[in-house]
């Protein structure tokens, strides 16, 4: 979702966008390293998904008002390679996130809520990863997508490594929730996603490659929460994130050595930032046969209330900007 920024914070942006902060990973990949979107057709880059087959390429969407597209982007160029458009689903309203499921397939997330939290349902929708590069049209799966207590604004997917299982993360400025779907989505019906912990103002999330960790971003900061039960644990570690002001995307690289932080705007810098030994802890992918996590529990934990008050500034100036935007709509 596009909001405004402050003359200061625009500035800042920009001299975030010259940042490039170097990556590492292992020989038989390409190095993770600071790129810049070059496409004209992605403004308002939303997720962020590392590819599993086409080292060092990226899959991107915009959020709203764009159609049914996923463009993949080469990081060693910024150029896209690909772009799918999906077939098989409605008319996208508000996609906020982009993951990759251990079956190889993307979920696309439209999940975002423009009207904060009045419609009823949203959508995840589900393609194989192409195994080929290029522009290319593909049936997408469609699934509808309830929450147990009721609608609500959302920006972030992920999809864990291990299990498969869809979470999705509420964005509320005072105290968003952590949902966790269905043990498997069905096209058949809704998918009833049920609240298991509280998160602070998140705009998106990913998992490590081997599934032990969860990361979480918003606007003005990141944690890193261990993943331990089916449920994020404590109150996590701070994570480097660099300040791009309309903060939008993480994901991990294939290795688990670096974490790409990107942002919305037409040229849109993603930028690298090494996965330190303490702070998000590096995690390789698991490996075919790898065990599954313990069964979760049934209960909400976790109060993350820490990364709610690191946020509490800057969520006002957002707070206020939003209400801005509000009253000019309701102008217009």
């Amino acid at each position: 979702m596009r909001m405004p920024l402050p003359s200061a914070a625009a500035a800042a942006v920009a001299a975030a966008a010259l940042v490039v902060l170097p990556g590492t990973a292992s020989a038989a990949e390409v190095p993770a390293a600071s790129f810049t979107i070059s496409d004209p057709r992605i403004k308002e880059s939303s997720g962020l998904a590392a590819s599993r087959i086409h080292p060092g390429v990226y899959w991107t969407h915009n959020d709203s008002d764009d159609g049914p597209y996923v463009y993949a982007v080469d990081s060693a160029t910024g150029r896209t390679v690909a772009r799918v458009t999906l077939t098989g689903i409605g008319k996208p309203r508000d996609v906020e996130a982009i993951s990759l499921g251990p079956d190889g397939q993307l979920y696309v997330g439209d999940i975002g809520d423009n009207r904060n939290g009045t419609w009823d349902h949203v959508w995840i929708y589900r393609f194989p990863e192409p195994r080929q590069l290029g522009d290319v049209t593909v049936k997408a799966a469609q699934f509808t997508v309830r929450y147990a207590d009721g609608a609500r604004n959302a920006e972030s997917l992920m999809v864990h490594p291990v299990t498969g299982r869809v979470y999705i993360a509420s964005k509320d400025e005072s105290k968003g929730g952590l949902y966790e779907g269905p043990v498997e989505l069905s096209a058949d019906g809704s998918n009833v996603f049920r609240r298991v912990a509280d998160v602070p103002w998140v705009t998106d999330g990913a998992f490590s490659p081997d599934g032990n960790r969860l990361t979480l971003r918003g606007y003005f900061a990141a944690r890193t929460y261990p993943w331990k039960d089916g449920r994020p644990e404590g109150e996590g570690e701070r994570v480097d994130a660099p300040w791009q002001g309309q903060a939008e995307s993480v994901t991990y690289t294939p290795d688990g050595s670096t974490l790409m932080f990107g942002a919305e705007g037409e040229g849109s810098r993603v930028i690298a930032v090494p996965v330190g030994q303490g702070s998000a802890g590096a995690s390789a992918a698991p490996k075919p046969g790898s065990p599954s996590e313990a069964a979760p529990s049934t209960e909400p934990t976790g109060s993350f209330a820490k990364g709610a008050v690191v946020l509490a500034v800057g969520l006002a100036i957002v707070f206020a900007a939003k209400r801005l935007l509000g009253r000019r709509r309701t102008r217009d």
